[in-house]
């Protein structure tokens, strides 16, 4: 499903940005997204490897994206496993494979689907360092029993025969055999608490790296160590006030329910993220100055929940509520039955409300709400999904259950295979190829968004004059500088002596609002030609003839 015509849909405007800064120098290519862009570099640097493998074709580029979403499955799998156990771990990997929300950044030139492998890792490590307290049921025996002083002999023993005595029959043979039987036993704990530390250790690091690596991926992902700091304080602060002692493993690797090892692990991933905190700095100043994402509402926030289910599905002939109310059935259902298992409901419900409160939060300030960067609150929902579908139990309702999501998600892939469109830039830049003459000028009004457009008028071989307004590309080293009045003595200079002017004009609501580069167009030339295109238009601009 993640490849399924991936190359099909156009490269639109953020998807082009990224192929652009990932073909430059890894200097340049990091000092560029230092200076213009709002995120960390991690996904360019791979995506620049990956270019240097696969070429920038649009369904080589996307083909990243899915690869990395693939590889979430088994992470979920292996989550819903050793938290719910094995019928919820195949359920969460399930409904991970089928969501819309996840097929459509999979199918995306962006840095999403990185962010949910990565915070998927971060939690399976965290996961198997906690998994004392997470434990659905109790922890198993032990593997080999506590030592006592008179352990049975590691195998039969028989008077005669030339078989060593018993060791309860008394004599030397018998203190040799109880010896050798404490030695073999000995070292088969060792080699067990050898096995589990190395595990243990594997797990540490995993925890490090790849918590660091979600927030070199996105910044919204430096809610991620927030929200598993909520539940390590609140548990560690639980078991003090309980007066639970913290387990002691008898091992050189830092018991993960240590304070002072969990501190050293956190400061180890400040350290892992540190070498891009002067450039998130800067580039939080930029947000903070003017952001074009709206202010959040309720209905925005519900929209989000859903799209988060099942992105873009369609009315189903008044059927959908039916499928909301059933994931909400769902939902409330696997919260209740994790009732019992305070500091498991404890880390979902922390994971699923830190980066959606968090961004609410912020968004107090400057609207930074926007659900593709909420795309690792999905973990907990899914996995309380599955739970509540386990929770049916008799196998009749776990398949009305599953086929509930199995068909809403089919409804919503349809919807975004069929009718889902990104901005039409190839068939732009064809239209303009076959009608420009070579002395025609072609401007664009957001600077940037010539970079989606030069990716497909390339093929054409046109080495037409190209301009920007109020400014060209990244001049003012700003992403979407906004046209003012104070630009259109410039914009008249760029007009002097042209006869013909393409403009291309896109995500004008944001950067032209007022108009103002097709009334000083108007003043001067008259409109020859109007194509609209899905995201964009084409307008060509000629000068009266005198």
């Amino acid at each position: 499903m993640r490849i399924w015509e991936i190359g099909r849909k156009t490269l639109w405007l953020d998807e082009a940005f990224s192929v652009w800064l990932a073909r430059h120098p890894l200097g340049e290519m990091i000092a560029w997204i230092a200076r213009i862009d709002q995120h960390p570099p991690l996904y360019y640097l791979l995506l620049h490897f990956w270019i240097g493998l696969v070429g920038d074709g649009p369904a080589a580029v996307r083909l990243l994206s899915a690869l990395l979403s693939t590889l979430t499955i088994p992470a979920m799998y292996l989550l819903g496993r050793r938290l719910l156990g094995p019928a919820a771990g195949v359920l969460a990997a399930l409904i991970l494979a089928l969501s819309p929300f996840h097929v459509r950044f999979a199918q995306e030139t962006r840095m999403y689907a990185l962010l949910m492998l990565n915070a998927s890792l971060a939690l399976l490590a965290l996961v198997h360092l906690w998994r004392g307290v997470l434990a659905r049921t109790p922890d198993p025996p032990a593997p080999f029993p506590a030592r006592t002083p008179n352990p049975p002999a590691p195998f039969p023993t028989r008077e005669g025969g030339g078989m060593l005595p018993s060791p309860t029959r008394g004599g030397a043979g018998g203190e040799v055999n109880r010896r050798a039987a404490q030695a073999g036993g000995l070292r088969h704990e060792y080699a067990h608490q050898s096995g589990a530390g190395r595990k243990n250790a594997a797990a540490w690091i995993g925890y490090v790296l790849f918590t660091a690596a979600a927030m070199l991926t996105h910044h919204t992902a430096l809610l991620f160590p927030l929200a598993i700091n909520l539940f390590v304080i609140s548990v560690l602060l639980w078991r003090r006030l309980r007066r639970k002692p913290i387990p002691d493993p008898q091992s050189p690797i830092p018991n993960p329910q240590s304070p002072t090892s969990w501190l050293l692990a956190q400061l180890a991933v400040l350290l892992l993220w540190s070498p891009w905190l002067s450039a998130f700095v800067f580039q939080a100043a930029g947000v903070d100055r003017e952001f074009w994402i709206p202010a959040p509402t309720f209905p925005a926030l519900i929209a989000a929940l859903k799209t988060f289910l099942s992105a873009l599905l369609p009315p189903l002939a008044g059927r959908s509520d039916l499928i909301w109310a059933g994931y909400a059935v769902l939902i409330g259902v696997g919260v209740l039955s994790l009732r019992n298992q305070g500091p498991l409901l404890a880390l979902l419900g922390t994971l699923f409300l830190t980066p959606i409160g968090g961004e609410l939060l912020v968004s107090l300030r400057r609207p930074v709400f926007y659900d593709r960067t909420l795309i690792w609150a999905t973990i907990p929902l899914y996995l309380l999904l599955a739970a509540g579908i386990a929770q049916l139990r008799r196998w009749p309702l776990v398949v009305a259950a599953v086929g509930l999501v199995a068909m809403a998600n089919a409804a919503s892939l349809h919807e975004y295979y069929v009718n889902f469109r990104k901005e039409e830039w190839d068939k732009a830049a064809g239209y303009v190829a076959a009608r420009a003459a070579d002395d025609d000028l072609l401007l664009f009004n957001a600077t940037w968004v010539q970079i989606p457009f030069d990716y497909y008028f390339r093929a054409y071989g046109r080495p037409l004059v190209e301009r920007g307004a109020p400014a060209d590309l990244f001049d003012l080293g700003v992403l979407e500088p906004k046209m003012t009045e104070s630009d259109l003595p410039r914009l008249r200079e760029l007009l002097a002596g042209r006869s013909r002017v393409w403009l291309i004009y896109s995500h004008n609501w944001y950067t032209d609002p007022r108009g103002l580069i097709p009334a000083a167009l108007a003043q001067e030339f008259a409109l020859r030609d109007l194509r609209q295109f899905v995201g964009l238009e084409v307008r060509l601009y000629e000068r009266p003839s005198p």
